[in-house]
């Protein structure tokens, strides 16, 4: 069992985890979990436990599966586009339908590559797995392919970094070769000092829309994993919103001295 330890508002050593929260004017928390000291931090405990749609921080497991059932060889793999796709439900990325490699796709979200692998995973192993990594509810009663973007699965911010420990710590089903490759895929800032690895994810629900990044920082001998989930009406605009995601984890991963 994790030692707990919520941090809401600035104390002796505590980071101020509301205040950047306050200043993109988002409903949410962050959900940090200190490594080396056993440390939780938690902006809002309560929300930290709401459970949700994953959105696009599925292709982190979708990816893991994938590599792992033999629906793709490695990150170098090139899917071929297949020259058409429901631009009206996922909306018209032109930049997104081509040939691109499995990395590329994970890169820029292409959700029509991640639709072919859930086509040729299929629903037993999807179960299989997300019950073997305990991973959210394990709901896939919805009928259509992006079942991450919509339907009833649901994860909670404090069980997405309880996931990510447990990658990187090679705790779950999966080889260490395909862990090793997920792992290098979410390499998103490589300084000299440290290493961030994250995935971020976007959807709509009961006229919300929901905002996610996850990930974790290695920065010398210690470790810092990461949910940020922000929410909003989606008849309210807030055209920071996207950003607000990175903006709000990074204030408070600097504030702790993880990243510069």
């Amino acid at each position: 069992m994790f030692f707990l330890l919520f941090a809401a508002v600035a104390g002796f050593g505590q980071p101020d985890m509301v205040a950047p929260f306050k200043a993109c004017n988002l409903h949410g928390s962050c959900t940090i979990y200190d490594y080396k000291n056993q440390k939780w931090m938690m902006s809002d405990p309560a929300d930290a436990e709401i459970a949700s749609l994953p959105a696009s921080t599925f292709k982190i497991i979708n990816l893991l599966i994938a590599l792992e059932s033999g629906v793709v060889k490695d990150e170098n793999e090139v899917v071929k586009w297949p020259g058409a796709t429901d631009t009206t439900r996922y909306g018209y990325r032109p930049e997104i339908y081509r040939d691109m490699t499995v990395k590329e796709a994970f890169e820029v979200s292409a959700v029509w590559v991640f639709l072919d692998m859930a086509n040729k995973i299929g629903r037993e192993r999807y179960h299989h797995y997300l019950s073997e990594c305990n991973y959210g509810n394990a709901d896939l009663s919805e009928s259509g392919p992006d079942f991450w973007n919509l339907g009833p699965l649901a994860i909670s911010p404090h069980n997405q970094v309880e996931f990510l420990v447990k990658m990187h710590e090679d705790k779950l089903p999966f080889s260490k070769r395909t862990l090793d490759i997920v792992k290098r895929v979410m390499v998103t800032e490589q300084k000299e000092d440290y290493t961030l690895r994250s995935k971020t994810g976007w959807t709509r629900e009961n006229g919300m829309d929901s905002g996610w990044w996850v990930g974790y920082v290695e920065r010398g001998d210690n470790l810092y994993f990461f949910t940020t989930r922000i929410t909003k009406k989606r008849s309210e605009v807030n055209p920071n919103f996207g950003n607000c995601r990175k903006e709000i984890t990074k204030n408070i991963l600097r504030q702790l001295k993880a990243i510069d």
